[in-house]
């Protein structure tokens, strides 16, 4: 049962993978899947493949009805194969459920992801023979879950659920007439299923009423991937963001705005414009707001096309046109991270000074910063540039002091703006990171008096952030390109795990103070984190190791799920990692074997210098 069959050409070669042959591949009981187009070939022989057909992203996979006669076992695995199925509205999983079952049973509610397919086990019944109900259990290991608002969140511990069927005495056949809300599928079901989008809102403490585009934060969610995606994402960017970032960002929609009806879909037209009808509560808005909210739309829309959306048009209630912004100005009005392209990358030198070499030009050997942290007068080891790249802040070769410097000829060094008393070198201040409003962190790591600091515009007394829900040490802090997440690596008993946490501040009249909110693992499968970096608006670079095992570089989404391509090539004992939110620009790492090197897209890592270390973009 669930086994799925190809057809073979004529020369006895599977068709499944040959994108010129036409694919038909049936499951028993649950579901078709398609590519090409839909001749059923007429000759050949039968041979099993993997229910899931990850290797072609062309093949569709269509549901089938259940048939005559099926038995109870055969009702469950159908239903649980079309719950895989591309079908839009789940209608053909529907047809395996009674009357009453379909009226209350929401597939949207919740997505939940198990290690593999879910196994149904007939659950023992003290029924008698010939009995018109039956009880199957379902039970698996949690991967993951997706919640009603398509927001992804890890998870563990074992799955049970029970279905319920029951023979309808008007035709005789098995239906089910109990079963859990959403929908169940194995790993590698989802990762054909969905696919990670991000939508995209407005920093609440970005820069309002000013002539500076809005920063936008990126927040990621999963939409089913060969079902009308693009319509999917907007109708979930009107929704507003998922509840874990909506304490730090605001939508430009009016509140209530949807799109005009349900059976609206979205798709661009032959200018690679699309149109968007709301309903009526966003008939009233301004030209300033109008534009805003389809800025939200372009950035949203960017990921599903490969040349992305070339302009939107939105729409009143009544059709008329509401406001049109193509994708060239959308960038005057909200900007894509901070808005800044890194000029250079940098790194500490064997002299200890903070040296910079241009992004672009791999050729072009490294150079000491203009300023006092790049003379060598104060020995470092690790710094950090400020995102306009106009100032720095470096960490002393012991990690005891903090200096900030302009990156200016001719520029001094005042006093510390921060001392740690840890007693050796590791017990003292981490790299600092700068966020997008030029305010400079970093975490004391003195066992007697671990802090998490924030100095504003780098200077004056430092503001000890609270982080009642963090249990560990912080031991390395990066702040987000949209100021309103940080990532942490955390030890605790010998185990140190990569956090992502979200920054609130205070208001307007409160005393000064940022906090670190409900923060989360998002690499929770790694024993030991050594190294990260955010490396795209909703991603990061990790190095780290598996209990026991040998040390990898991987990209992680901060929702905690692995984002679809493949990982950074393999490079033996990182120390330390450095990418930009520019995903155009090379991964830079710190490799005790080959020092400084560097790996832009589709090539191989290439040594800059054997001595350096502490690599890092603006930031």
């Amino acid at each position: 049962m669930g086994r799925h069959l190809v057809g073979a050409d004529r020369g006895g070669n599977g068709v499944r993978g040959r994108r010129s042959a036409s694919v038909v591949v049936y499951a028993s009981c649950g579901a078709l899947l398609l590519a090409g187009c839909a001749t059923m070939p007429d000759s050949g022989d039968l041979r099993g493949v993997e229910s899931t057909p990850r290797q072609d992203s062309q093949v569709r996979v269509y549901a089938m009805p259940p048939h005559p006669g099926a038995s109870a076992a055969e009702i469950v695995q159908g239903f649980l194969e079309a719950l895989t199925s591309d079908d839009a509205k789940y209608e053909t999983a529907g047809k395996y459920l009674t009357d009453s079952a379909r009226k209350t049973w929401d597939p949207y509610r919740s997505t939940t992801v198990l290690a593999d397919a879910p196994e149904p086990v007939g659950a023992p019944s003290r029924a008698k023979e010939g009995s018109q109900d039956v009880l199957f259990r379902l039970n698996g290991s949690k991967v993951a879950a997706v919640d009603a608002r398509h927001a992804y969140g890890p998870d563990a511990g074992q799955y049970s659920g029970s279905v319920h069927l029951t023979k309808l005495k008007s035709s005789k056949q098995w239906r089910i007439d109990g079963l859990p809300q959403g929908v169940v599928m194995g790993a590698s079901d989802f990762q054909r299923n969905y696919v990670s989008v991000n939508k995209y809102y407005y920093a609440s403490n970005g820069a309002s009423g000013t002539d500076r585009p809005l920063g936008t934060v990126a927040d990621p969610v999963y939409v089913r991937a060969q079902v009308d995606p693009m319509t999917q994402i907007v109708r979930a960017l009107l929704k507003g963001p998922t509840s874990w970032l909506d304490p730090v960002v605001r939508s430009s929609f009016p509140s209530g705005t949807e799109l005009k009806n349900s059976d609206v879909s979205l798709s661009p037209d032959d200018r690679n414009s699309v149109t968007v009808p709301l309903n009526a509560r966003a008939d009233r808005v301004g030209s300033a707001q109008c534009r805003q909210m389809a800025a939200q739309i372009l950035l949203t829309l960017r990921d599903l096309t490969p040349t992305g959306v070339d302009e939107v048009e939105l729409e009143r209630s009544n059709g008329s046109q509401l406001c049109v912004l193509a994708k060239a100005k959308a960038e005057s009005i909200a900007s894509h991270g901070t808005g800044e392209h890194p000029e250079y990358q940098y790194f500490i030198d064997h002299e200890q000074r903070l040296v910079r070499m241009p992004s672009g030009n791999r050729d072009k050997k490294p150079e000491p910063v203009p300023g006092a942290l790049g003379e060598g007068g104060k020995k470092l080891r690790a710094a950090a540039v400020s995102r306009d790249e106009d100032t720095a802040a470096g960490v002393s070769a012991d990690g005891r002091n903090l200096y900030v410097g302009s990156l200016m000829s001719g520029g001094s060094l005042a006093e510390p703006v921060v001392r740690s008393q840890g007693g050796t070198a590791d017990d003292r201040l981490t790299t600092p990171s700068w966020d997008a409003r030029g305010d400079l962190w970093v975490a004391d790591r003195d066992p007697k008096k671990p802090r998490l600091l924030l100095l504003r515009k780098g200077e004056g007394e430092p503001v000890v952030v609270q982080a009642p829900e963090l249990d560990g040490r912080i031991e390395a802090v990066r702040v987000a390109a949209d100021g309103v997440r940080i990532a942490l690596i955390v030890e605790k008993d010998g185990r140190s795990s990569l956090q992502i946490g979200r920054i609130e501040r205070s208001g307007s009249g409160e005393p000064d103070g940022a906090f670190i909110f409900e923060p989360r693992s998002v690499a929770p499968q790694l024993e030991e984190v050594t190294a990260m970096s955010w490396a795209g608006d909703s991603r990061l670079v990790v190095v780290g190791s598996e209990e026991g095992g040998v040390q990898q570089m991987q990209y992680v989404q901060v929702d905690g799920s692995t984002p679809r391509g493949t990982s950074p090539s393999a490079l033996a004992n990182v120390k330390e990692i450095a990418a930009s939110e520019d995903d155009q620009l090379p991964l830079v790492a710190n490799s005790e074997a080959d020092g400084i090197v560097r790996l832009s897209a589709g090539e191989q890592w290439q040594k800059v210098v054997q001595d350096g270390t502490a690599p890092v973009y603006p930031g």
